[in-house]
């Protein structure tokens, strides 16, 4: 089957970083795809050249020039399956219905439906977001729940951490707690600077060291935050990671403090890498967390709250690696590659078949 997969962004995110994923995915597997997305975008660059790919402007929704250009795409193409993901892609990709291509829009998060309605079909990666879908009028039939997933990781070696440590300035005796993402209000790293300046700059003799691997609008103000708080000598900022395994790897502790979360990549990316969560009660992490028992959930936007759990899984070793190894079970079981390109294609194949 040929599948076609629009995005409009330029930047790195959580969406783009399905994106590749799939697509790599796909092919890997035999099938033939075709990425489409901005020129020197960071998904182009993180394709290569392994994935076929024709590049398209989109620079608005209302890019008259640029539809034209999918549609021309499209026509030479020839898919079976048109797949878009986030607004702008899904906006400019018009398409007829009741013959091929099917145009399958992808959600990740609880969007105004405007722009998403004149899809022929709709995969939320989170069962709430599927059932908001249905709620909001979209055939049930044609909506579809498919999670994310992320790659088998290989460790890494001793060596790479321990330069990697050597390079943040950080004992070998400390204990470190990671956060990662995009640096923006929803991601709630003001909430767990507040809490990190809760905890003591020790714990049981180790050093606590908070490093935090991402990029985004609200940099320069969690910098200034950082040093009011008085703790911009312990917290190590990193900038945005295509690969943070390393970083995951080098903590004891991994945090997904977000306001709004509608799935929580970085959950799976910890369990990947046998590492124990603490995650607020977005939609998100409710959805993907079982408290207590493959990690811990506290309220969103309570540092307090926030720094209560950090302490306790800090001191406790066992509860940690409790924690970690029962994530990694839940994630081969629900967010496994495997499971989920297998879902994926066999949507497309229900969907061509109903043609």
């Amino acid at each position: 089957m040929r599948s076609l997969h629009i995005i409009g962004s330029k930047g790195p995110g959580g969406a783009e970083r399905f994106y590749t994923r799939l697509l790599q995915a796909l092919h890997q597997r035999g099938h033939t795809v075709l990425a489409v997305n901005p020129p020197n975008s960071h998904v182009a660059r993180e394709l290569g050249e392994n994935i076929p790919q024709q590049h398209v402007a989109m620079r608005s929704i209302l890019d008259l020039v640029s539809r034209w250009q999918i549609r021309r795409v499209i026509r030479h193409f020839r898919p079976d399956i048109v797949q878009t993901y986030l607004g702008r892609a899904a906006r400019l990709t018009r398409l007829r219905h009741g013959r091929r291509p099917v145009h399958i829009a992808r959600l990740g998060g609880y969007y105004n439906l405007k722009g998403y309605r004149h899809a022929h079909a709709w995969v939320g990666n989170t069962q709430g977001i599927r059932d908001y879908l249905v709620r909001s009028g979209l055939p049930g039939e044609r909506v579809f729940h498919i999670g994310n997933f992320v790659p088998a990781v290989s460790p890494v070696s001793r060596g790479t951490l321990s330069r990697l440590r050597a390079s943040l300035d950080m004992e070998n005796t400390a204990r470190v707690v990671v956060a990662t993402g995009r640096l923006h209000p929803v991601k709630g790293f003001e909430d767990l600077l507040a809490a990190f300046s809760l905890l003591p700059d020790t714990l049981a003799g180790h050093p606590l060291y908070l490093v935090i691997a991402g990029d985004g609008p609200s940099r320069d103000q969690l910098h200034a935050e950082a040093t009011r708080l008085g703790i911009d000598k312990r917290v190590r900022w990193c900038g945005w990671q295509n690969e943070p395994g390393p970083f995951i790897e080098l903590a004891d502790l991994i945090i997904c403090p977000s306001r709004e979360e509608p799935f929580g990549n970085v959950i799976l990316e910890a369990w990947s890498h046998r590492r124990p969560v603490i995650s607020t009660e977005t939609k998100g992490g409710t959805g993907i967390v079982t408290d207590g028992v493959d990690g811990l959930l506290v309220p969103c936007k309570d540092p307090r709250r926030l720094a209560a759990a950090m302490k306790t899984l800090l001191q406790d070793a066992r509860l940690r690696q409790q924690l970690a190894q029962a994530g990694l079970a839940t994630m081969n079981r629900n967010y496994s590659e495997e499971k989920i390109v297998s879902a994926y294609t066999g949507m497309y194949a229900t969907l061509d078949a109903a043609l």
